[in-house]
């Protein structure tokens, strides 16, 4: 574990692997008497791991959820797919390049993927402004979703994003319009549309491509309104108290998952998704297998009403 991607309540894990690091050196140079230490320190690491990470708060979800080395939707698509051909541009005025989309082959059928990318570094994040999309990004999911619906191919959406982007620029070229136009299509999209929050779902910067017949979301992602530190600045008056509101806000899978808001829960390594991208990619292609071969046999009208069915159940309550 890198020194620079470890959070702080990781550090008791990542002194005790530095510790194992060090023995297994030794052991390796020749000193056998130290192959039982080794064998007990291997032991409470995995004790200690599954203590750490089996008793998360969400506060500490949310951290995972954006760890840098965290695999990010270019990661999925060279694990899942094959054949990637990406497209570009809303043909209006510009490509936003917080948004990554294209066509490829998922296991033999041919699907429309697109997701919020992050860079990971300066450069890439100036570029893909840190996932942030802007009215153009909108506008071009929205075309390329349109297209996959002419020839009937399914979408599959992957949701990485603190939010929309709020500059001025991106209000003045009609970013809530963006938005709400998109939500409005995908609810009547007449092709399968899979939905997976593989990291921070934000705001309606998530809900612009999140509409789906599944959604889905990563055991350590979240999914919310506003972010844990934007929550308590209005609340509180205080960002500092961001963990407060993460535990108020009920934004982690298991919290949307019990409200109804998600289908499913997937799986990630333990420790989080980074710790194996390959793990994680895998727990997602059984999901995809899965929900392609029941949705393609639905026939468009079927869908639509099922996928408004599921929109109007959001939010219901009971009264005692």
């Amino acid at each position: 574990m890198a020194l620079e991607s470890v959070l702080d309540f990781e550090r008791p894990i990542s002194e005790l692997e530095q510790q194992i690091e060090e023995v297994k050196s030794l052991v390796a140079a020749g000193d056998m008497s130290l192959s039982a230490k080794l064998g007990k320190l291997e032991a409470k690491l995995d004790v200690l791991k599954k203590k750490v990470y089996g008793n998360l708060s969400p506060w500490q979800k949310v951290q995972l959820a954006r760890h840098p080395q965290r695999p990010y939707t270019q990661d999925y698509i060279k694990l899942l797919m094959t054949d990637f051909l990406e497209l570009h541009g809303d043909r209006k005025f510009a490509d936003d390049m917080a948004l990554l989309s294209g066509l490829a082959y998922f296991e033999g059928t041919p699907v429309l993927v697109l997701g919020q990318q992050k860079g990971r570094n300066v450069k890439e994040n100036l570029e893909q402004n840190f996932g942030m999309m802007q009215p153009e990004g909108y506008r071009k999911a929205l075309r390329l979703m349109q297209m996959a619906e002419k020839f009937n191919i399914p979408v599959i959406t992957f949701v990485d994003t603190p939010g929309a982007y709020p500059g001025i620029g991106a209000e003045e070229r009609g970013q809530a319009e963006a938005i709400a136009h998109n939500l409005y299509s995908m609810s009547d999209l007449k092709t399968p549309i899979i939905v997976i929050v593989i990291g921070e779902g934000g705001s309606g910067g998530a809900l612009g491509i999140g509409v789906g017949d599944k959604v889905y979301m990563l055991e350590n992602s979240i999914y919310s309104v506003i972010s844990p530190e934007g929550c308590a600045s209005i609340l509180w008056r205080d960002a500092s108290k961001a963990a407060l509101a993460a535990e108020t806000m009920k934004i982690t899978a298991k919290d949307c998952y019990n409200f109804g808001v998600i289908d499913e829960i997937i799986p990630e390594p333990l420790g989080g998704a980074h710790h194996s991208y390959e793990e994680a990619a895998e727990n997602i292609r059984k999901v995809l297998r899965r929900d392609l071969k029941e949705l393609v046999k639905i026939v468009p009208a079927e869908l639509i009403k099922k996928r408004y069915e599921k929109i109007r159940a959001w939010g219901a309550y009971k009264e005692s």
